[in-house]
């Protein structure tokens, strides 16, 4: 962006009402009416501030009926426009602020009075909560359908991933390096004959070469002291036609919000992992962003699959 667009990009930014009107609109779809309610001002001006973000690019809306449904659009923001915001709406501490988030509520309670609930939250589903409808339930439906074989879980806590995976596996083994963890993981997934859960090191597994089907890297790289070591070893144990699944952080600049999780890096770039996988001489099917949290800081999670020839 040249100096005049970013001149206009922080002129959008610069008054009150369109940063209120942004952070609504970040965590919700609403209406004109909506936010007017929540933000006790009158239509007209909530509608003359919408024009300006929409001319900006940083809403879009979506006609339903009659009414339209205006949202935050983050995805035209680039890296350093994302984290002009993200100083911007973390770091504001507002009495409005508060008062428009503790609005919200009663304002989405009357939409679903006026609509059935898949009405009020078409577009928007799969952040709402109804009856029966949940990702555990969501994963354990879906999951019968695929054949896992042989399955590695590197860094795999107290088994949650597991207790998913495992019924669907021929054999699954959980690594950890915490007695602690092993020993929860072990308690959780005791009814499973075919799982296995051993204490040992990501970064010198006690697995003889081609030894597994699949291997699970969920998260486990931001602990790694040598994540390509790490990558490394899971290739190595791979059979031919083996896949690795990893997911991430990606990389970010939050270490006081991470420390408390004795993470050992801040999370790693797109390129970085597509260079772990081709350097341990697997072959990349996938890698990208599939989830940008809501809430700041907002923190990505990229996912990589990988074949070993």
């Amino acid at each position: 962006m040249d100096l005049e667009g970013w001149s206009s990009r922080l002129k959008v930014l610069a008054d009150s009402t369109r940063v209120r009107l942004l952070t609504l609109l970040e965590g919700e779809e609403l209406t004109v009416a909506e936010l007017s309610a929540i933000t006790q001002l009158a239509q007209p001006r909530v509608s003359t501030h919408l024009a300006k973000l929409k001319e900006a690019g940083l809403v879009r809306d979506r006609r339903s009926g009659v009414s339209a449904y205006y949202r935050f659009d983050e995805s035209t923001l680039d890296p350093a426009q994302r984290s002009l915001w993200q100083a911007l709406s973390a770091g504001s501490d507002d009495p409005l602020l508060r008062q428009d988030a503790e609005r919200v509520a009663g304002v989405l309670a009357m939409r679903a009075a006026d609509q059935n609930w898949a009405d009020s939250v078409a577009g928007d589903m799969e952040r709402h909560y109804s009856p029966g409808r949940t990702w555990e339930a969501l994963a354990r439906s879906v999951l019968p359908l695929f054949e896992t074989g042989d399955v590695l879980d590197i860094a795999s806590g107290d088994g949650v991933l597991a207790e998913l995976l495992a019924p669907h596996a021929h054999r699954y083994v959980c690594i950890d390096s915490s007695k602690r963890v092993v020993s929860a993981a072990a308690e959780r997934l005791r009814q499973y004959r075919n799982v296995e859960v051993r204490e040992a090191d990501m970064h010198a597994l006690p697995f003889d070469p081609d030894s597994f089907d699949l291997v699970v890297l969920m998260h486990a790289l931001t602990y790694a002291a040598k994540p390509a070591q790490a990558v490394a070893e899971a290739a190595r144990v791979l059979r031919p036609g083996g896949r690795l699944l990893l997911s991430s952080l990606a990389r970010h600049e939050h270490r006081s919000v991470v420390e408390a999780y004795g993470h050992a890096n801040l999370g790693f770039s797109e390129k970085e992992l597509r260079r772990f996988a081709e350097k341990a001489g697997l072959v990349l099917q996938t890698a990208e962003t599939v989830t940008r949290e809501k809430r700041p800081p907002h923190f990505e999670v990229i996912s990589l699959i990988a074949k070993k020839p």
